[in-house]
């Protein structure tokens, strides 16, 4: 039976039992606690936690996820796996433990002629939590299982929560037996390899407090409704049903490491050190190709580093088994013909995925070769030194400077005998992940325990938002928080989070900022700083009290400000407009990866195919200013999303859409799903003037730039600025590019009869250096500080000179020029020294680490750097040293 029959009779027995169909949530909802989604409940997780009612009673769907924890175990084993489907039913306040047990027993044991699995159920095993006899006695009496296949497990394995405060309960789980031939006899306590988990069933009908029962802590209470959450692993399922070993043979999977073993001709089953490359290379691109899906593009850090990592070990492993050319764009068009009738999107914006790769995988083979290099100097020098251990800054230097990854480092020093000091390259890189993120932390609530906040929706409701009309309203206060503790009042000076019942301010989402502005009642005045969406619904205005007391129902008069709010409707409406002229120039390809919009300013990312033109990029500011003259109206309206793609509106990449959604039109020219706020007639930006673009990562470009008054004072600074340059160069505005570039080609002709006139001077004390030279156990040593001021090639030319004039004598030339708080030095050894066995690459560790800084070369001369310019006399005298001990 294919995997995606598997889908499809899932999903239709459990609507035939009365269940909606939910679409696949994006593996990137907007989650704090998560990185990617990692099990079929995530999307329902605002039903269970009681964020939001149910919209309906009884749900199912087949839920794609990733998990990365375990993805240096992937291709090891046949069991990990990073990409997996998880199909659930799920429960809100409707059946409970029998229900589900019933449904899962009649899906999997029934007649495939039937709409079943047709599994065996003389096979089938179940578990329960130790305390859980009622679940016992449930399977007994629905299944008909015997008591010995009936199996208690304790709160490690049979307890599930959300690993923080709030709903949990027992689970039970369904294992197949798949023979003796697999493992020992005794259940699943005895031999999960055997024994294969195919479903899990949870019952949630606890609230658990700080420490999870799993730790031995205690369970609070009931809930007040008793729900069901369940997976079944349809990766699983299918390599039962496919007959074959295990996920890696199934119809999803083995087309990838059949198109491996067309690349580099070996073949699958052979040996287990190919055989593990294979399975990387089949997982990681599944994973890979379903994250471009959803949005991720690679990075530095967070989700775009975990696609950046998979991608990179699919390169890896490849020339492992000896291919060398690119291959990432093959393996995703095979699985994209695998999962495509699955989740269509994969071939409606297979271009953009193609594009992704494609550049991530160029990018990457220079990287190897770059970085493949400094790896080997860093391990020789390790191996030489008699050590065991690369050191952590050299891994940090090979992820920081060359873009290596630690875990491709730990690949290679493994394969070199060496070991590395992963504490030292953590510690750097959580020195640099702090620094980069110092002013970030004040602002979110991030991974913190968030239920005070459910706590007040539930109590007040949601937020009523009235800022698409309305930019003053007078609210009551219904919440408030000092700390993350409720209080009952705060005084002048205090700076508290308030919750209203309804507001005029927006709340930062959807690359929107927040508005700021004030409240005001009877005596009290506050000042907002920032409002933020906590938790769905929930509008959490971050102010300050500057005169008199504010309690809880007290009411206020919010008035946002104006001029402000304004600013970023301008930018906001320019961003679509210039999203709309990008995907205009570069396609579908050109999707939105991030946006930002402040008062004023527009930062806009998309992803594209290779470089972006900057002709082109003058064409969509001349296209978007040209469209500003038609004045249209900026309408807006709530429909089905169905019904808005149909229309045309353009969705964003990992973007949670509800069945109802908000469309914003600017003619027919944009027409985007979005819940921002916007100008009321796009003549009102006046002006959208593109100031800075770049690449920010592997096919993702930025453009920024300022709308309205901003960019007309841009503009204006910008003719201030060439009419003051006109003037000091006498020409007129028109004449001046040239004027410019008439003195720069002066410049840089003087810049270099200057640089030979130094060098020539340089080159003259060639003579009276070489005459110093030294007797160090039969060499000629020249060993010199020179002065400020020689660069590093009049350094590699005065070493070259005075070598010359050392004749047939072994000698060794050793030049070091400081410069501010840097040193360059440069070796050069005489033929007759060489002859000798001295090369200069290999002199200069005996220094190196004295000016605190390496290098290297050939044998006839070699050169480096270092921070520490005062150790430079100490050098001198570690070379001396080195030489008469030869």
């Amino acid at each position: 039976m294919e995997t995606h029959e598997i889908n499809d009779r899932f999903l239709k027995f459990f609507e035939g039992q009365g269940h909606t169909r939910v679409p696949s949530a994006s593996l990137i909802l907007d989650d704090p606690n998560l990185l990617f989604v990692n099990a079929g409940m995530v999307q329902f997780k605002p039903y269970f936690l009681g964020e939001v009612p149910p919209p309906y009673p009884r749900a199912t769907s087949i839920q794609k996820c990733v998990r990365t924890g375990d993805i240096d175990e992937v291709g090891k084993t046949t069991r990990h796996n990073t990409f997996f489907q998880m199909a659930g039913n799920f429960s809100f306040g409707d059946y409970f433990k029998e229900g589900a047990i019933e449904r899962a027993w009649e899906l999997i044991t029934s007649s495939t002629s039937d709409g079943g699995f047709g599994l065996d159920p003389a096979r089938l095993w179940a578990t329960v939590y130790e305390d859980d006899s009622e679940s016992a006695g449930l399977w007994r009496k629905i299944t008909g299982l015997p008591t010995e296949r009936i199996q208690y497990r304790g709160a490690d394995d049979n307890y599930w929560d959300m690993g923080v405060p709030g709903p949990g309960g027992p689970c039970s789980e369904i294992y197949y037996d798949r023979g003796p031939e697999y493992g020992r006899e005794g259940g699943p306590v005895v031999d999960e390899d055997r024994y294969l988990e195919i479903w899990n069933l949870v019952f949630m009908q606890e609230i658990r407090g700080e420490v999870s029962p799993k730790k031995g802590g205690p369970v609070l209470g009931e809930l007040p409704t008793k729900n069901i959450d369940t997976g079944m692993g349809i990766e699983r399922v299918a390599y039962l049903l496919q007959g074959v070993e295990n996920v890696y043979e199934t119809d999803l999977v083995r087309p990838v490491i059949a198109r491996a073993e067309e690349f580099s001709g070996h073949r699958y089953g052979s040996n287990h050190v190919d055989d593990v490359r294979f399975r990387v290379v089949a997982d990681h691109a599944r994973s890979g190709v379903m994250l471009i899906g959803d949005g991720v593009t690679p990075g530095n850090d967070g989700r775009g580093y975990v696609l950046r990592r998979l991608l990179r070990r699919i390169v890896r492993s490849m020339r492992l088994l000896g291919v060398h050319e690119p291959v990432l764009p093959e393996f995703a068009k095979v699985v994209r013909d695998a999962m495509g009738p699955s989740y269509p999107e994969l071939v409606s914006g297979f271009d953009r995925i193609e594009d992704i790769v494609r550049i991530e995988e160029e990018a990457f083979l220079s990287t190897l070769t770059s970085g493949s290099r400094i790896f080997d100097l860093a391990a020789e020098e390790t191996k030489k030194a008699g050590g065991g251990i690369l050191a952590g800054d050299k891994a940090f230097q090979l992820h920081d400077t060359y873009g290596f990854p630690i875990d491709l480092t730990l690949e290679m020093a493994s394969e070199q005998g060496l070991s590395v000091d992963e504490d030292g390259f953590r510690t750097l890189m959580e020195e640099q992940r702090q620094r980069a993120k110092a002013d970030a932390a004040s602002r979110k609530s991030g991974h913190g325990d968030l239920s005070v906040y459910r706590q007040l929706l539930e109590q007040g409701g949601e937020t009523q938002f009235l800022g698409y009309t309305d930019l003053q309203a007078t609210a009551k206060v219904v919440g408030l928080l000092s700390g993350g503790v409720p209080v009952r009042s705060a005084k002048q000076g205090e700076k508290v989070e308030l919750v209203l019942d309804r507001t005029p301010f927006y709340a930062e989402s959807g690359g929107q900022v927040a508005d700021t502005g004030v409240l005001l009642g009877s005596g009290v005045e506050l000042k907002v700083h920032d409002v933020q969406k906590i938790v769905p619904g929930l509008f959490v205005h971050r102010v300050e009290v500057t005169e008199g007391e504010v309690g809880i129902d007290t009411e206020l008069t919010g008035s946002v400000d104006q001029h402000r709010r304004m600013a970023i409707e301008r930018s906001h409406s320019a961003t679509h407009l210039v999203h709309a002229a990008v995907r205009g120039a570069y396609g579908k390809r050109a999707a939105q990866a991030g946006s930002l919009n402040s008062p004023g300013r527009m930062r806009f990312d998309f992803t594209t195919g290779g470089a972006v033109s900057a002709d082109i990029l003058t064409s969509v500011e001349e296209e978007v200013n040209d469209y500003l003259q038609t004045d249209v109206e900026v309408t807006s309206y709530v429909t089905t999303k169905d019904k808005a793609l149909e229309l045309g509106a353009v969705a964003l990449f990992g973007e949670k859409y509800g069945n109802d959604v908000r469309v914003v039109d600017m003619g027919d020219y944009s027409r985007e799903l979005c819940g921002g706020t916007h100008v009321r007639r796009i003549g009102q930006l006046g002006l959208v003037k593109l100031v800075a673009d770049s690449s920010i990562g592997s096919g993702v470009h930025r453009v920024e730039a300022l709308v309205g008054t901003d960019a007309l004072r841009h503009v204006r600074k910008e003719q201030l600025l060439v009419s003051q340059l006109a003037s000091t160069f006498k020409v007129p505005t028109d004449e001046l590019p040239g004027r410019i570039n008439d003195v720069l080609g002066r410049l840089r002709t003087a810049e270099k009869e200057i640089e030979q006139l130094r060098t020539q001077q340089v080159l003259g004390s060639a003579g009276s250096l070489a005459e110093k030279a030294q007797d160090v156990n039969g060499i000629a040593l020249v060993a010199e500080k020179l002065g400020e001021g020689v660069d590093a090639n009049g350094v590699r030319a005065l070493a070259t000179e005075i070598r010359g004039r050392l004749g047939a004598r072994p000698g060794v030339v050793a030049l070091f020029a400081p410069a501010g708080d840097k040193v360059s030095f440069v070796v050069a050894t005489t033929a007759a020294a060489r002859d000798k066995g001295l090369a200069a690459g290999k002199l200069v560790p005996s220094f190196a680490a004295v000016v605190g800084g390496r290098g290297g070369g050939k044998p006839d001369m070699a050169q480096g750097g270092g921070t520490e310019p005062a150790g430079v006399e100490q050098a001198i005298v570690a070379l001396r040293d080195a030489l008469a001990a030869t």
